[in-house]
């Protein structure tokens, strides 16, 4: 068995087999991969492109591509990105390419490497770790169950762990926490108002949104700032997808102070080109689905508690539906992975992972050869 790893930066043919390698790789049902997203990122002209910079791997065993990656690099962080990370089920080839990646790290300065992280937190990061058993939901960083196995394998350790919670179907009246229906009461006495926005305000809604969510949002791990328009371009699509019903915005005295984002369960609909058929699928989906994909969720500082109270509302838009839930990606010990317990029904679990580099003098990581 040959194996050969290959760096590159935009030329054709390696482009085109890093795209294709995910095709060889999972069912059509299964496939997650955005392929116009990815490209824009292979080539630098994603409106994300502008904040790092992203090098390429590629191993081939025995002629063909078995094994891809990109190590994202932000000026001013020690810590590299590991992404886009595909590979057949062979522990050779992810060696080939983690010890690669780990080599332009450390030559490029960096303490760390860090995934999977496609590029930016905004685009996607996370592990899946339990629940192949499932089609992917919409949003959700799908991969392949011995995944996990080759990172361990090589050195990575579990830094971070998330999790999404499934909840299950309610009548309309079903969801009746007290807690939750005191808090929605305590604050719509003190003048808070939340509400679903109309499709005409999305741009001034995106924009609270930013707002909210860049400073909520910026101890996470991986969090990197981007501008707002950048922002709004980058979630524009957002606008023909959302049922907003499922959007909620809280205001106090006229200002932003909550936003709750949830889509309906598309699965990989958005993922790929959007054909026809596809197109039809999604206008039905968005009118009502069977299950809705809870995304983002945050309060002001000094509206903690506002949270409890809009998870109120969502779980009565849900139950309006005739809907279950799932509540996407917690990071394991927040306060919101503990909303709605009482009716979680299953769980699915995801995570993040480090790979110390070798600083000079010192020994290499246990995957260095």
């Amino acid at each position: 068995m040959a194996l050969e790893a290959v760096v590159f930066d935009t030329e054709p043919e390696r482009v085109e087999d890093f795209l294709r390698l995910p095709k060889t790789l999972y069912g059509r049902k299964n496939l997650t991969q955005n392929e116009a997203e990815e490209r824009d990122l292979l080539l630098s002209r994603h409106v994300l492109s502008k904040y790092f910079q992203m090098k390429k791997f590629l191993v081939y065993r025995d002629g063909a591509a078995a094994a891809r990656c990109a190590v994202t690099l932000y000026e001013g962080d020690a810590a590299a990105y590991l992404g886009f990370f595909e590979c057949v089920d062979d522990t050779a080839c992810s060696r080939l390419l983690f010890e690669t990646a780990a080599r332009f790290a450390g030559d490029s300065g960096r303490v760390k490497i860090t995934g999977p992280v496609d590029a930016s937190f905004w685009i996607k990061y996370r592990l899946k770790t339990s629940r192949f058993d499932e089609r992917p939901y919409v949003s959700e960083p799908y991969n392949l169950g011995y995944y996990l196995k080759l990172f361990l394998d090589f050195g990575f350790a579990v830094s971070e762990t998330y999790k999404s919670n499934e909840y299950k179907r309610q009548s309309v009246l079903g969801f009746r926490n007290k807690k939750s229906g005191q808090r929605l009461k305590e604050y719509a006495e003190k003048n808070y108002l939340i509400v679903s926005p109309k499709r005409k305000d999305f741009d001034r809604v995106i924009r609270e949104v930013y707002a909210l969510i860049t400073d909520l949002y910026k101890d996470f791990p991986v969090f990197k700032m981007v501008g707002e328009e950048d922002f709004v371009r980058h979630y524009a699509a957002l606008k023909y997808v959302l049922d907003l019903s499922m959007v909620k915005m809280a205001y106090y005295r006229g200002e932003a102070v909550g936003f709750f984002i949830g889509l309906p369960d598309y699965g990989n609909l958005l993922a790929g080109s959007v054909t026809p058929a596809a197109m039809i699928k999604i206008l039905l989906k968005r009118i009502r689905s069977r299950r809705y994909v809870m995304l983002y969720m945050g309060v002001a500082k000094k509206h903690r508690g506002l949270g409890l109270a809009m998870t109120q509302t969502v779980m009565h838009s849900v139950n309006r539906k005739a809907a279950s839930a799932i509540g996407a990606l917690i990071r394991q010990g927040k306060v919101t992975g503990a909303y709605g317990a009482e009716l979680v029904t299953s769980t699915y679990e995801y995570a993040l992972l480090d790979y110390p580099l070798a600083q000079p003098g010192q020994a290499g990581g246990s995957g260095e050869t």
